[in-house]
């Protein structure tokens, strides 16, 4: 099966896509183009499935960057293959033809950035916790310590988790009250005591804030099985692990 891959007009004409899992050659959970060398998939067999993303993005597997993502605002700035073992952070941006930026994601949001003009990338593993921390306006401003010009910026976020699927306490929502009341937009009421947020909607909402143009492929990782990989929908269905979906944009 050939490799799928969501792209955004919005970012041509980098080379970029959001993978989604169809094409790979991981089995059972992790059936088909599981990227995530932190899962329990054979290792060499993650190697396929991340040099097939390579060949697809025309870099050398060495120049496939992803880091040890920590669901924290931290961002690299990358120049070159990163050394091993991989930088905890969870953004990564650079000017440097032929490195290819990528994150990983199960439901997170993975935001890819661009100013074509300035020849400068940038992609972030944004869950909600990153988010809230702000690596979104983190890495913009890594992009500016690099020559982009914030409103030349283009970003869009991948494939995610959507509000109908993601279900949370009052725990939660409290936690982003005592950061920002204005988030209160993104939640909806659910049974109970439980809510519904709004992870793609909040992303973008601090992108604009930003000064940046934004816009969500509306691609809910949740509800489509056969082509996304899903953290949330694994734990309910009680399976032992999951996949994780690659992200990728390069000079």
């Amino acid at each position: 099966m050939t490799l799928e891959i969501i792209t955004s007009d919005s970012l041509a004409p980098l080379r970029h896509g959001f993978f989604t899992r169809r094409g790979g050659a991981s089995s059972g959970v992790f059936a088909g183009l599981n990227c995530g060398p932190g899962s329990s998939d054979q290792s060499e067999i993650v190697q396929i499935n991340r040099a097939r993303v390579a060949e697809a993005m025309a870099v050398a597997p060495g120049s496939l960057v992803t880091v040890h993502q920590v669901h924290s605002p931290s961002v690299v700035s990358v120049t070159a293959p990163l050394p091993e073992p991989s930088p905890r952070a969870d953004g990564l941006v650079t000017a440097t033809p032929g490195v290819a930026l990528a994150v990983l994601t199960a439901d997170c949001q993975p935001v890819l950035f661009a100013d074509p003009e300035a020849g400068v990338i940038g992609a972030a593993h944004a869950g909600w916790r990153g988010a809230l921390d702000g690596v979104l306006e983190r890495t913009i401003e890594e992009m500016e310590a690099l020559g982009a010009k914030r409103e030349a910026i283009r970003t869009v976020i991948g494939p995610s988790i959507s509000q109908r699927a993601y279900e949370v306490g009052p725990e939660f929502f409290d936690t982003f009250m005592a950061e920002d009341t204005e988030a209160a937009r993104f939640f909806a009421n659910g049974a109970g005591d439980r809510l519904h947020f709004d992870l793609p909607g909040y992303g973008l909402w601090r992108l604009r804030r930003a000064g940046v143009a934004a816009e969500w492929t509306r691609h809910c990782t949740y509800s489509d099985p056969e082509r996304f990989f899903s953290y949330r929908r694994s734990t309910h269905a009680r399976e032992a692990d999951y996949g994780r979906l690659i992200s990728v944009i390069r000079l």
